[in-house]
């Protein structure tokens, strides 16, 4: 494929794309296959001469839309909202095009630094405090990471390397195998399973702690549960509050819960994947009080935000915990530049190495809707929650079954929970709109309802999507 063509095919897989988003409602959103569909519509090995174009196109039709979930549907309410939007669909073709792997400034200047300013535009508009901030003359700062399980995981073992060089500090005599095995984090048992799993993974003991009535986690309980810990000669390091957990979308008190973690030195990692983009209103900023406790932040606009995934913001207040914890420098990846102490090399704050050049999508995004459309975005969303809200108690079958704050309508049908679950059975088995459950004290499944209804064919691509764990 040369340029000339390039151009030709391009211009056709933007009118593909186009139509594609204008009458995604007149396709199933979820695929009716069957496991192993794909295998008998393709061959069992890759062609040895070349194929042409419009067969591949072609076979998008024919092999893969059967098999999509279409997320960008109006009928999608699973999961959690995907809300996409053409300047950030147009930012992702300029990245792919650029190909640049952001490992470390020198690799790319503008990828580098184009995400430090992007994540202070967005911390700024969240207003996080100064100290989250790079800056110029800053200890914290932001990255990208691909998912919010990314940006716990990254969270946990940092401090589970901070933790381990402060108690060696103290106690040079303690080998470092035996810290290792006394140290204990803590989470809500509402929270997302990810943070479960970053604990599996840096190896560590993880603990859930109970919530109250509204599913939130309260200071009381958790400061039991860390000196008994203690007491049984545990090292309690990390805690993950969660604002908007996935079943219910309740917010843990971090206002009470921050003075505790640092009153033991404890890491608190505050996750509000799918709620954080609601902070950039003012209405809803009240929810982060209490974010000046935490050690690191993040929540992924590529959830509610316009920007599609992936797109996950993290911000720590001081980022030598980070590179501290991950550093390693071959000589290969060193640069003239790096001891100037102007540039940051992201490749110390992530799992992977490379990365994409991700805030081109925030760049896209953020000027071409300006932070008023994307607080009219929100608002939108949690208007029309509010008003299936109203619809759902005015039908004396169902029940809601959590205080609706934003996009989230958690409900069910009243009685024994087989009746909730007969009906998100024959819902999903029309194929018409698509939901999944999650349980809430034992009823199960409570529908939840994310509603994010925009109309589909205009810029924003925002559709309802129920999302449900």
């Amino acid at each position: 494929m040369d340029t000339e063509e390039f151009r030709r095919r391009g211009r056709e897989m933007v009118d593909y794309v186009a139509d594609y988003l204008e009458s995604i409602e007149k396709r199933p959103v979820f695929p009716d296959v069957e496991p192993g569909y794909l295998h008998s519509l393709i061959p069992t090995e890759a062609p040895v001469d070349p194929e042409t174009y419009e067969d591949i196109i072609k076979d998008v039709e024919r092999v893969i839309m059967p098999g999509v979930t279409h997320w960008q549907s109006p009928y999608f309410f699973a999961y959690f909202p995907a809300s996409s939007s053409l300047p950030s669909i147009l930012a992702d073709m300029l990245c792919g095009a650029l190909g640049c792997i952001g490992f470390s400034w020198a690799a790319s200047p503008a990828c580098t630094e184009l995400e430090t300013v992007m994540l202070d535009w967005l911390g700024k508009m969240l207003q996080l405090p100064e100290c989250f901030l790079a800056g110029t003359h800053g200890h914290g700062g932001g990255v990208i990471q691909g998912t919010a399980s990314e940006a716990t995981l990254m969270s946990l073992l940092a401090a589970r390397c901070k933790t381990i060089r402060s108690v060696q500090a103290s106690n040079p005599q303690l080998p470092e195998g035996e810290i290792f095995s006394k140290l204990v984090a803590y989470t809500s048992e509402q929270a997302h399973s990810s943070v479960e799993r970053a604990a599996l993974i840096g190896g560590v003991m993880i603990r859930k702690v109970p919530t109250d009535d509204t599913y939130a986690v309260r200071k009381d309980i958790l400061k039991k549960m860390m000196e008994e810990d203690k007491a049984a000669g545990l090292i309690p390091f990390y805690f993950c509050a969660t604002l908007g957990t996935t079943p219910s979308c309740a917010f843990d008190h971090i206002t009470e819960l921050g003075p505790i973690c640092n009153e033991e030195n404890i890491w608190m990692h505050v996750d509000a994947a799918y709620a954080g983009s609601a902070f950039i209103c003012p209405e809803f900023r009240h929810l982060l009080n209490g974010i000046e406790f935490a050690n690191s932040f993040d929540f992924n606009p590529h959830k509610w935000l316009l920007v599609n995934f992936d797109c996950s913001t993290m911000w720590v207040k001081d980022r030598a915990d980070l590179i501290g914890a991950f550093k390693v420098d071959p000589l290969y990846l060193k640069h003239e530049n790096q001891e100037s102490g102007l540039v940051t090399d992201y490749r110390h704050w992530q799992i992977p190495l490379g990365r994409r050049f991700r805030s081109l999508k925030m760049w896209f995004v953020f000027r071409l809707y300006g932070v008023k459309g994307l607080q009219s975005h929100i608002r939108n969303h949690v208007a029309l929650a509010k008003e299936f809200e109203s619809l759902v108690r005015a039908d004396k079958r169902f029940e809601v079954c959590a205080e609706v704050i934003m996009g989230l309508v958690c409900f069910r049908l009243k009685g024994p929970n087989e009746l909730s679950e007969n009906l998100l059975k024959k819902i999903n088995q029309s194929r018409e709109i698509h939901l999944v459950p999650c349980q809430l004290s034992g009823r199960s499944p409570v529908i939840d309802r994310q509603t994010d209804r925009q109309a589909h064919r205009r810029q924003s691509l925002s559709h309802p999507k129920v999302y449900y764990s």
